[in-house]
C-alpha cells in the first residue's frame, strides 16, 4: 500500500487527506484525451511477483494465522485486490510523470478458483500477475498464487480481476493503454479475455432481475413447492419442510461494519479488501453453521462493486445460504450501506462464495417467489463454478 500511496500521491494521514485529494484534481490536465494517443503495452509489461514471507518471517503470521492453525483467506483477498490495483497501475505507467492522474478500483472480482483447500500458516507465499485483456477504460488482471512446501511451489489459487480506470476525482472514466499480444500464447490469453467479456453481458442480460427464468428453472421450481405441499390439507397455504431440509429463511446470518478511517484506500474510500474479508467471514461462518462443520472454500464468483464505500458509514451485510447440492453450499452475501442521518439504503455488493464440507449438508428449501429467484441465482453460479 506503500508503493500505491507513491504512485497516486495520497496521504498516509487522515487529517491530510483532504489537501491530498484536492491536490490531485491538478493532475486531470494530465488524462489521455483518446486511447489511441496512449503507448501500446505488452503483457509483460505489468508483470509482477510478490512475495508473502510467512515461513521466513515470523512477526508477521500473526496477521495472516486462524485459530485452526492456517492462514486467514479474507487476508489473501485483500492482498489480491492490492495486487490487482499494482498490476493496473504498472500496466498504465508513465515515466514522464511523477504521479498518476488515474484513479483505479476494483470493480469486478470475475473467479478465483481454489486450487488446494489448505494454505499453511508457516510456509512462503509467492503472488505472480499481469495484465491479460483491456477495454477502452477497464483492464483485466489475471493472478496466480503458490506456496512454498517440501522444496518447492505448488499452486494454491488462480484470480480474475477486473479494474476501471477513473479520472483523479474518481468521478469519471478515463482511457488506459491497449494492450498488444505478443505471440499465440498471449494472444489466446487476450482471446480469453475477450470472451470473459462476453459472458458477463450474457448473464447480466439474463439476469432474474431482469428476465424471467428459463423453463427447466421453471420446473425446479414448482416441484420444489409440490415436495413442500402437506398431503394432509391439500392446501396451497399449509407448508411442511421436507426431511433432512432446511428453510432458506433460516438459512441467514447478518453483519454489521462501523467503515473507520484505518480501512480506507488510497482516494479514502473504503478499500475493496476489506470488504471482501468482511463478507467471506460471515459468508464461512454462514456455511459453517448451516453445514455443522468447518467448510472449505471452492470458488469465489463474481463480485460486483456498484458504488464506493464512504468512510463513517454503516456497512450492512446479510449472508444466505441459497443453494445446496450434496456437500456443496452456495452462499450469497449482500452488503449495503446505511445512511442513519437521511435512513437510506444503496446496496454497494453482492459476493458469491462455493464452499464444500466433507460430509452431505442438508437441502435448502425456498419458500417464497422471491426466495425461489435467488435459490435459482444460487444454482446458476454454482454450475458455473462447477463447469470450470
Amino acid at each position: 500500500s506503500h508503493t500505491l500511496r507513491e504512485i497516486v500521491g495520497a496521504s498516509t494521514n487522515w487529517s491530510d487527506h483532504k489537501q491530498a485529494m484536492a491536490e490531485r484534481v491538478s493532475l486531470s490536465s494530465m488524462l489521455a484525451k483518446s486511447q489511441q494517443e496512449l503507448p501500446v503495452k505488452t503483457m509483460k509489461d505489468s508483470y509482477l511477483e510478490v512475495h508473502l514471507p510467512l515461513g521466513s518471517e515470523p512477526q508477521l503470521r500473526e496477521k495472516y494465522l486462524t485459530f485452526h492453525n492456517t492462514v486467514r483467506f479474507g487476508r489473501i483477498l485483500e492482498d489480491l485486490d492490492s495486487l490487482a490495483v499494482l498490476i493496473s497501475y504498472s500496466h498504465t505507467y508513465n515515466p514522464e510523470l511523477k504521479r498518476s492522474p488515474l484513479s483505479i478500483v476494483t470493480a469486478l472480482v470475475d473467479k478465483i478458483d481454489m486450487r488446494q483447500h489448505n494454505i499453511y500458516p508457516n510456509c512462503d507465499i509467492k503472488f505472480t500477475g499481469h495484465v491479460t485483456w483491456v477495454g477502452k477504460t477497464s483492464i483485466e488482471a489475471k493472478m496466480h498464487m503458490s506456496q512454498f512446501q517440501n522444496g518447492a511451489y505448488s499452486s494454491v489459487l488462480d484470480a480474475t480481476f477486473v479494474m476501471v480506470a477513473r479520472d483523479p476525482e474518481n468521478k469519471r472514466a478515463a482511457f488506459v493503454n491497449p494492450l498488444k499480444p505478443d505471440g499465440p500464447e498471449e494472444e489466446k490469453i487476450f482471446q480469453e479475455g475477450e470472451a470473459n467479456k462476453s459472458r458477463r453481458v450474457e448473464l447480466s442480460t439474463a439476469s432474474l432481475l431482469k428476465v424471467a427464468p428459463t423453463n427447466e428453472e421453471r420446473e425446479i421450481v414448482h416441484s420444489l413447492f409440490l415436495n413442500t405441499l402437506d398431503p394432509k390439507t391439500v392446501s396451497f397455504r399449509s407448508r411442511v419442510l421436507p426431511p433432512n431440509s432446511e428453510w432458506m429463511e433460516d438459512a441467514k446470518m447478518k453483519g454489521l461494519e462501523i467503515c473507520h478511517p484505518q480501512e480506507r484506500n488510497i482516494f479514502n474510500r473504503i478499500f475493496g479488501g476489506f470488504l471482501m474479508r468482511k463478507a467471506y467471514e460471515l459468508g464461512w461462518a454462514n456455511a459453517c453453521s448451516f453445514g455443522g462443520r468447518r467448510p472449505n472454500l471452492v470458488a469465489v464468483d463474481d463480485i460486483l462493486f456498484q458504488r464506493p464505500v464512504d468512510i463513517g458509514s454503516l456497512l450492512l451485510l446479510s449472508s444466505q445460504v441459497c443453494y445446496t447440492e450434496g456437500n456443496y453450499i452456495q452462499v450469497r452475501v449482500h452488503s449495503e450501506v446505511f445512511n442513519p442521518l437521511t435512513r437510506q439504503h444503496n446496496t454497494t455488493n453482492v459476493f458469491h462464495f462455493t464452499f464444500s464440507s466433507d460430509h452431505e449438508v442438508p437441502n435448502i428449501v425456498p419458500q417464497t417467489y422471491g426466495e425461489s429467484m435467488l435459490y435459482l441465482d444460487g444454482k446458476r453460479h454454482f454450475n458455473q463454478t462447477v463447469q470450470q
